[in-house]
């Protein structure tokens, strides 16, 4: 186990947000720089779009789920299409 928190210290990842359940769940990937993490948020967001169709839940405006980018640091910031 500490050997994979190390593997993963100084990478970026992605978080996902259901609106509808209100709780948070990881999205698989570990990133080395924040713009490749922001390239796999932005995949994920379409693949959110065909899975949760903005016509049936609003888009992110509504109940579809979120996106954020996570920083080796802790910080996070929402990604948007």
């Amino acid at each position: 186990m500490f050997r994979w928190l190390w593997s993963r210290r100084g990478r970026w990842s992605l978080q996902g947000w259901d609106t509808f359940a209100g709780e948070s769940y990881p999205i698989l990937g570990s990133y080395a720089t924040e713009a490749r993490a922001v390239v796999a948020a932005k995949r994920y967001l379409q693949k959110l779009e065909r899975q949760q169709p903005t016509a049936y839940s609003g888009g992110q405006e509504g109940i579809q789920d979120r996106v954020y980018v996570l920083g080796p640091d802790g910080h996070s910031y929402r990604a948007f299409p």
